[in-house]
């Protein structure tokens, strides 16, 4: 039997997702509880796949990785081998830090992360086209973020 989600839950994730760093017994004394029942639904969210893990969020800038790109894909074919394939090497790339299959006019948009224009020159000549599946590549280099979050807002499930 599938776990469903209550509205203690739901309160719980948000919490955790504003910042995963609360102790148990603040967020118990924020619903007005016991630290136990709160400790049990944690353990349970994670069980459940709810919770897929913890994280502490970069200011991507401050560590010196200030360009962000999103990268258009098409592959030159559409097998699933191909696909794979592809999936596989990104994987490899740790300057990229998304990978998402979409519909329209690309195979799979990414988001990658690098220091400058430079590192993101190199990451395209040195890694990116060397891939020998690739039809078309297109980027779109990002001037300023006006949103930016991992948060879900819970009251829309």
């Amino acid at each position: 039997m599938a776990y469903t989600l209550d509205k203690i839950d739901t309160h719980i994730l948000s919490i955790l997702q504003e910042n995963s760093n609360r102790t148990t017994k603040s967020i118990a004394e924020e619903l007005g509880m016991t630290t136990s029942p709160i400790f049990e639904r944690i353990k349970k969210l994670e069980k459940e796949g709810y919770i897929k893990k913890y994280v502490a969020v970069l200011d991507n800038k401050k560590i010196g990785l200030k360009l962000t790109v999103f990268i258009g894909i098409t592959l030159q074919g559409h097998t699933r081998s191909y696909l794979e394939k592809f999936v596989k090497e990104i994987n490899n790339f740790p300057e990229i830090v998304e990978c998402h299959r979409v519909s329209g006019n690309f195979d799979y948009l990414l988001k990658l992360v690098v220091e400058d224009i430079e590192a993101y020159e190199t990451f395209i000549i040195s890694k990116l086209t060397l891939l020998p599946y690739l039809g078309n590549v297109q980027s779109l280099i990002t001037l300023s973020t006006g949103k930016e979050t991992n948060e879900i807002d819970l009251s829309r499930v």
